[in-house]
């Protein structure tokens, strides 16, 4: 291993430490004014949905962001996102990663994927409105999300302690493989394809991609979302960022079919559109 490699691993473990350090910090600070505590399932495990009976589901907010405070032009709701997030100029991005992210702004992401109905994939699935699902399938051994907004979409998560293919396809949402942390779900993933941002306001990705996130039901009514970001063809070291999601009691699946009557591509005209 060369100086500089190793540099560069000694840099991501820290950061992998200090992001599991802020984890545990701002779940301890983290009560987000609910009184209900969290359902759980019969065997006791944390329940990310609603119990029989009641309806609703969880709410993507377009203001959650993964840092502290975007660049000019980003969408940004301090409210939402975690007091752990790194500033944009804390983020270990690589040139053209910096460069496309800032480029995509100034152009009022006029280009986003999602508003061209292609699927979400990483955090951007988990900051869209109209609400989505997290369903829990023990005879299964899957966890499943599924999300309203832009094409019906779906994305399975494996319980059942399987490995990572050896070399997956590319896929807009890649393999994933989840294990419980005592009340946190933890999803890890690879195989992505490169054709989504990572989230609304443009942070980009390459098939090097390797997403590590974390689901922390903290009360009735919160969701802490926190994702790590592993790579290696876009930053200079692994990161992590996140937000708060609400559960919106009434909420259900309702039938949107962006593919069929798609009104924001002709919005997404860029700051010299009228």
């Amino acid at each position: 291993m060369t100086r500089a490699a190793g540099k560069i691993r000694l840099l991501t473990l820290v950061v992998a430490m200090l992001a599991t350090s802020a984890h545990a910090q701002f779940l301890a600070a983290n009560n987000r004014n609910s009184e209900r505590p969290a359902p759980r399932l019969a065997d006791g495990t944390i329940s990310l949905s609603g119990p029989s009976g009641e309806i609703g589901n969880w709410e993507g907010n377009a203001g959650a962001v993964l840092f502290t405070n975007p660049v000019e032009g980003a969408i940004d709701n301090a409210a939402l996102y975690l007091p752990s997030n790194l500033s944009v100029d804390e983020v270990p991005w690589q040139d053209w990663a910096r460069a496309a992210y800032e480029e995509r702004l100034a152009s009022l992401t006029k280009d986003d994927p999602h508003t061209r109905c292609k699927p979400s994939g990483g955090p951007r699935m988990f900051h869209t409105p109209y609400g989505f699902e997290i369903l829990q399938l023990p005879d299964s051994q899957e966890i499943m999300f599924l999300q309203v907004g832009a094409p019906h979409s779906w994305r399975r998560v494996f319980m059942d302690g399987r490995d990572h293919p050896a070399n997956p396809q590319p896929t807009w949402f890649g393999h994933s493989v989840g294990h419980w942390e005592d009340d946190t779900l933890v999803v890890d993933t690879v195989g992505f394809n490169d054709k989504f941002w990572l989230t609304r306001e443009g942070v980009p990705h390459t098939t090097q991609l390797h997403l590590v996130e974390r689901f922390t039901r903290t009360n009735f009514d919160n969701l802490v979302y926190q994702v790590t970001v592993d790579d290696p063809g876009a930053y200079t070291a692994s990161w992590s960022g996140g937000w708060y999601i609400n559960w919106v009691a009434g909420n259900e699946p309702f039938d949107y079919l962006c593919q069929e009557n798609n009104k924001d591509a002709a919005h997404m005209i860029g700051p010299e559109g009228e």
